[in-house]
């Protein structure tokens, strides 16, 4: 399978994860935590999507287009000392859930695995 093809149904399930989690909590749970569900999905994606795009520039069949490794090091340091200060603000002024939080980063590692479930069930199913 192609990386974009992968990449679009990735970011699909991720979508989809975020507002099922969002959904289920705004019917269950505290507002600060659904908000800290949806803050933290938001975050989380921003992330690997800048993650993805600094990876097919470093990584791609374009050649004119590759970026050193030293630009690697410091744009993901540099997108994990933001993200580090987003969440250290949101957690010091208490302005969502910690749960929430940690409920709506994990969405980007929920959607890779239920991705490759998904992908081992279709490859199990051409081979039988």
């Amino acid at each position: 399978m192609e990386w974009d093809v992968i990449y679009e149904d990735l970011k699909t399930k991720n979508w989809i994860i975020i507002i099922l989690f969002s959904s289920i909590s705004f019917f269950t749970l505290s507002h600060s935590c659904t908000l800290g569900i949806i803050v933290g999905g938001l975050v989380t994606t921003a992330n690997f999507i800048f993650l993805q795009r600094t990876l097919k520039k470093a990584f791609g069949t374009d050649f004119r287009r590759k970026t050193k490794k030293i630009s690697i090091f410091l744009k993901y340091y540099f997108r994990l000392l933001i993200l580090g200060i987003i969440i250290f603000i949101l957690l010091k002024y208490q302005l969502v859930a910690p749960v929430g939080l940690v409920i709506g980063l994990s969405t980007v590692v929920v959607a890779i695995a239920f991705l490759g479930i998904c992908m081992a069930f279709k490859k199990k199913g051409k081979e039988a």
